[in-house]
Order: structure tokens, then sequence, then C-alpha cells
């Protein structure tokens, strides 16, 4: 892979071709790679592993943090595939590793819908492999912003794969902290939840500096600031803002490993720095 490969894809959005076009610039650190480092994937620069163990070293809790953060992932979806739901709109999944949510949904029930969307071109490729092993018409991979709510909800090809009048899990995991205040990321919550029935739900996580001094609760969107993406970690009073009008399951708003978790809590997984909710729209 030389520095600079550019990728362009036929990628097929509801019948549109919309190649996706972009530089993987590996010598500028990326988030998505990053995350991937912090799971102990391979897909990931040495400038991504550097950035990534300049945040480890100022706290190990990080990558204890996406662990616990794709886990509660995993326990979200299940749990949501159980209570009935089909339908599931993933916004900014990143890289793909074991666990995607058509893996956990479809082994509850294989006719399970999931549309991945992600503005990421690294993410696209990776989305053909994700394609590869899923059940026909039941997963989409597809190109969108987060910052363009409305787009998202008009895309032909998220409306060609989910009723958006039957409920829909809008999962949103990792990827409000990497929209800035400016964005309003509550107006864009509110917008996407706005869109879906009564009997949808909406589950996401998201980094907070509430576990660590503010001084060094600062120091890691300063490295980020040398990635592709800023990071704006929110307090629990801020993510709690999120849900507004919505009924939060038990056990409310709590750090990723709390959320109804698999096996007894360890000591450290009250200050994991992730909070986590899931919370059904009336």
């Amino acid at each position: 892979m030389t520095d600079h490969q550019e990728i362009s894809l036929d990628w097929m959005s509801g019948g549109q071709s919309t190649p996706p076009s972009a530089e993987l610039r590996p010598e500028i650190p990326h988030p998505a790679r990053m995350y991937d480092y912090y799971l102990g994937g391979k897909d990931n620069f040495p400038a991504d592993r550097a950035a990534a163990e300049q945040v480890l070293s100022l706290s190990p809790l990080v990558r204890i943090s996406a662990q616990a953060n794709r886990a509660f992932l995993q326990r979200a979806v299940r749990t949501l595939a159980e209570q009935g739901v089909r339908q599931f709109l993933d916004i900014g999944t990143g890289i793909p590793s074991a666990g995607n949510t058509h893996e956990i949904a479809q082994a509850v029930d294989p006719a399970a819908k999931v549309a991945y969307l992600d503005n990421d071109p690294i993410v696209l490729v990776h989305g053909r492999a994700l394609l590869a092993g899923s059940r026909p018409g039941t997963v989409s991979v597809l190109q969108a912003d987060l910052r363009e709510p409305k787009a998202i909800l008009a895309d032909p090809a998220v409306r060609e794969l989910l009723d958006l009048e039957q409920p829909v899990a809008l999962q949103l995991f990792a990827i409000l902290h990497f929209i800035d205040d400016a964005d309003d990321p509550y107006a864009i919550v509110r917008t996407l939840v706005d869109a879906l029935p009564s009997g949808s739900y909406l589950a996401l996580s998201h980094a907070t500096g509430d576990f660590v001094p503010p001084e060094d609760a600062a120091r890691g969107p300063a490295v980020y600031r040398s990635a592709t993406a800023q990071l704006s970690m929110r307090s629990r009073a801020q993510v709690l803002r999120f849900f507004d009008g919505l009924e939060l399951l038990d056990p409310g708003l709590v750090t990723a490993p709390l959320w109804r978790p698999d096996q007894a809590p360890q000591d450290t997984d009250h200050e994991v720095a992730i909070w986590a909710g899931v919370a059904r729209k009336p």
C-alpha cells in the first residue's frame, strides 16, 4: 500500500452508484484505525499506533473502554433483537470486527436487517468483506455523514432496506464524541429520533472525562487534533441530554461494562470512560 492510495469503489446505493473516493493518508492518525488498534486489530498504520499509544500513556483505561464499548454494543443489539426489534440503523459503524450488529441480530432472527452508515472510505472498503458473508437483502454498508441526518433519512438505499414506519434501533456507538458542539449533536440526534416511530430505540455510547482530572481529560483530545477528527468528551449530564423524551431501559445511563453485564462487574468497571445507555421512544 502506498502512502497515498486512492480508493474508488463501485458502491451501489439504492440502485445509484456512489463510489467513495478519498486518500487513506496512512501518515495521519485516523480514529477508526486507532480504535481498531485499541481492540487488538490489524487494520492500522504506524501513525495510528503511535497516536493510540500516546492516548494510552495518558490513560490505560482507554483500551479497556474500547473493549467495553464493543461488548456493550453486542449486549445492546442482542437485548433489542430479543425484544422484537428487526431493523437496525448503525451510524458510524467503524472498521468491522468480530460480533458486528448484523451477526448478533441475525443470530436471533436471520431476517433482521441492518443498515451500516459511515463517512470513512476505510470503513467502506472493509464493508465489502462484511457484506460477503451476510444474508442477501438484509445488510447494506453505505456512505453517509452523521452531520447530515436529513440526508441519511432521505437516502433511497436506507429507505429501500429499512421500513421507517416500523420500529428501528438507532445505534450511535462511540460516534457522537466526534461531533463538535458547533455542529449541534443534540439537534442531530433529535432529527433522527423524531423521524422514527413509537417503539423505536436509541442506543448510544460516548467517551467521557468524568473519571480523570480536568488537565488529563484535555490531553486525549489534543492527540486527536493531530488526527482526522476532533474529540469532544462529555459529562454524564451532557450525555443524558441525548435521551430527552425517551424512556431509558434499566439500568439507565451507566459506564459501558455496567449495562446489563454478562458477568460479575470488575472493580474498575465504574470508572471506564464510556457512558452507555439504551432508551425506547414512547
